[in-house]
């Protein structure tokens, strides 16, 4: 994926002129391209600062010394960068112990590296019986997600987890991704850790998908393909599916991953007994599924046909509230499952001239909300994301001044890659992911619209 800004300011003939126009110079983003290793904070160093030492203090350092990193006390050495900064804000209960957080980071914040990540943990708002330790714990969101727009020009992630009084536990594998550089394209997002969904038996650090059957739609390309990728590269067993006029691709990417193809209109009549039959007889069931079949029809409100607006609805919402009723239904998704659908930034904020479109998406947000308390009974987890600017085929036939636009409306100054929103759906996949359900997560380098 090439940057026409990075580009131009690398090279000598064109970076004078790329400086005098002021034109944004984007750092190139560390991503990871392999599966989750036990230690992915080896040889980093990292700071771990307490407003006041509690549980999560303790769960904290603990998880950030079993994934490798080198924690430090003091401030770091004048030839030393910190690549990880970590703060137990969750002892913030009063106006002046924001004090905290500017102690922590000012004198912090000139030594972290490029691609540094900040991660945040306050005490969820809604357990406070205090109104001011509930708006100090609200206020924290509104800090972290300034200081992300600060930095966001050298790489740097800044993220807030939310825990409940309860639930310091669920922290670790919270920390062990938003620490790491999965993280690269998530940033100024607030998550909320909640206590629905009990405890795995068994939370493994490598191949944590493995023994797990995952359905992906819409998986011959894009987000789909990079997801399936993804779940692969964890252990997972996959079937993807796409539409049958991809036949010949899907087959192709399956391939090369070992996957099962299958090729269905999921928006069909047909499609969830279809679908429902097939995993039973081929697997015995499911254990994840990802919904991230979906298509666009823009036009605005006044010049939109009706077979426009019919489509996107049916199969961008309607497909997956059909084959989730036969799904969790009929028990064909297993217990502890996961349930991972695509939503996007114009779900947030809404876009001119997807009304459509933008529609669907926020009802996949209402959606997962919902569906979250009776899932949980079955210890299943159920999320969203909200992908921004991505680059994907259909971006790729943008105009090249709206897609250059387009990539610059953010905190990092650049368009995500696929493998940026597979990295969020594979952790929400995850058993380490048991502390979030009715999310919905932005994987959008803090676009600046709906932001």
């Amino acid at each position: 994926m090439s940057d026409l800004l990075m580009q131009l300011h690398a090279n000598p003939l064109s970076a004078w002129l790329a400086r005098a126009l002021g034109l944004p110079n984007p750092v190139p983003l560390a991503r990871e391209l392999g599966a989750y290793a036990t230690r992915p904070l080896a040889g980093k160093i990292a700071w771990l600062g307490a407003c006041e030492e509690s549980e999560n203090t303790r769960v904290l350092r603990g998880s950030l010394q079993k994934a490798g990193a080198d924690l430090c006390d003091v401030l770091v050495a004048a030839d030393q960068t910190l690549d990880v900064v970590v703060l137990d804000a969750s002892g913030c209960r009063t106006p002046a112990q924001y004090r905290f957080l500017y102690d922590s980071l000012n004198p912090r914040l000139r030594k972290l590296a490029v691609n540094a990540r900040v991660l945040i943990v306050a005490t969820d708002p809604d357990s406070l019986d205090s109104p001011v330790a509930a708006a100090v714990a609200r206020g924290i969101e509104g800090f972290s997600r300034s200081l992300s727009k600060e930095v966001g020009k050298k790489g740097i992630t800044v993220n807030l987890v939310y825990v409940g009084v309860t639930g310091a536990e669920r922290l670790e594998g919270v920390v062990r991704f938003f620490c790491a550089k999965q993280t690269t394209y998530v940033t100024g997002q607030a998550v909320h850790i909640r206590t629905l969904v009990a405890t795995p038996e068994h939370l493994p650090t490598e191949q944590v998908l493995a023994g797990k059957v995952a359905l992906v739609t819409g998986s011959a390309r894009g987000i789909g393909l990079a997801t399936a990728q993804r779940l692969a590269q964890e252990g997972a067993t996959l079937v993807c599916l796409d539409v049958p006029a991809m036949t010949l691709e899907l087959e192709q990417r399956c391939k090369e991953i070992g996957a099962t193809p299958l090729g269905l209109d999921i928006a069909s009549s047909e499609a969830p007994r279809r679908l429902a039959d097939f995993l039973m007889e081929r697997f015995g069931g499911v254990d994840i599924v990802v919904h991230n079949a979906g298509i666009t029809r823009d036009r605005t409100l006044a010049n939109m046909k009706e077979h426009l607006w019919d489509q996107v609805v049916a199969v961008n919402l309607a497909a997956i509230v059909a084959v989730d009723e036969v799904l969790i239904g009929e028990r064909v998704l297993r217990d502890q499952g996961r349930v991972v659908c695509l939503s996007s930034i114009s779900g947030v904020a809404g876009n001119f001239g997807q009304t459509n479109y933008a529609a669907t998406k926020a009802a996949l947000i209402g959606y997962v909300r919902a569906q979250a308390l009776g899932l949980s009974e079955r210890n299943i987890c159920i999320n969203a994301i909200a992908p921004g600017f991505i680059e994907t085929p259909m971006t790729d036939a943008m105009p090249f001044a709206t897609r250059e636009i387009g990539r610059r409306l953010n905190s990092l100054k650049q368009s995500g890659a696929p493998r940026d929103a597979a990295e969020m759906i594979t952790f929400l996949c995850s058993p380490q992911a048991y502390g979030v359900t009715g999310s919905t997560l932005r994987v959008c380098g803090q676009g600046l619209i709906g932001a």
